[in-house]
């Protein structure tokens, strides 16, 4: 069964170009005490982005400019510290649908596609132009697609690397295995049947 394929990503840009920024910075361990994932997008990066008075701080995010990308800009090692699924939740629930990285941490590259989070790869180059070009125009559009592995700007084609796995299953819509397994409960409990060990209740 198919849930929602993803080919193609485009919107706007905002760039968070630093190395090494791990999930509790994405999402701060206090609130992680959630029942729900809901209303956690208020909190993405809440701490490089407020003091602790409740003030704005300077921050991408919270830069006029940028208001509505939904593609992230940074650098390597992105998503990198505790393997908690609140990180990727929470910048999916902030509106954020690919991020263009020079490199992310295998755990969170995981769930984040299991939420269908797009998550490429650049050099550092071509990273450093992406980001001086959203920077001098946050206007500008992105296209990423994925089955093409190639980032079009108005003014340059970009060629990414994606892992083929995720590539496959979100070109399929097969990326939220929770998602497959609770469309296909019925043929789960009739397997469960055939089990030797299997009993009633």
């Amino acid at each position: 069964m198919s849930i929602n394929p993803v080919s193609k990503v485009e919107g706007r840009a905002v760039p968070i170009v630093l190395n090494d920024i791990d999930t509790d910075r994405i999402i701060p361990a206090r609130y992680l005490k959630c029942v729900t994932f809901d209303g956690l997008g208020k909190y993405a990066f809440y701490d490089d982005r407020f003091n602790t008075d409740g003030t704005e701080k300077e921050h991408p995010l919270n830069d006029k400019r940028f208001k509505g990308a939904n593609i992230i800009i940074s650098g390597a090692n992105f998503g990198c510290g505790s393997s908690r699924e609140h990180a990727p939740q929470a910048i999916k629930r902030a509106g954020i649908d690919a991020v263009v990285a020079e490199s992310f941490a295998e755990i969170f590259h995981g769930n984040a596609t299991t939420l269908g989070i797009v998550c490429i790869t650049l050099s550092r180059s071509e990273i450093n132009e992406l980001r001086s070009l959203v920077e001098k125009s946050p206007e500008t559009k992105l296209l990423i697609d994925i089955e093409k592995e190639t980032l079009h700007t108005p003014g340059k084609t970009y060629k990414f690397q994606i892992n083929q796995n995720a590539k496959k299953d979100l070109l399929a819509g097969t990326y939220d295995s929770l998602a497959e397994l609770l469309a296909n409960m019925d043929k789960v409990r009739r397997f469960e049947k055939e089990l030797p060990y299997f009993f009633s209740r």
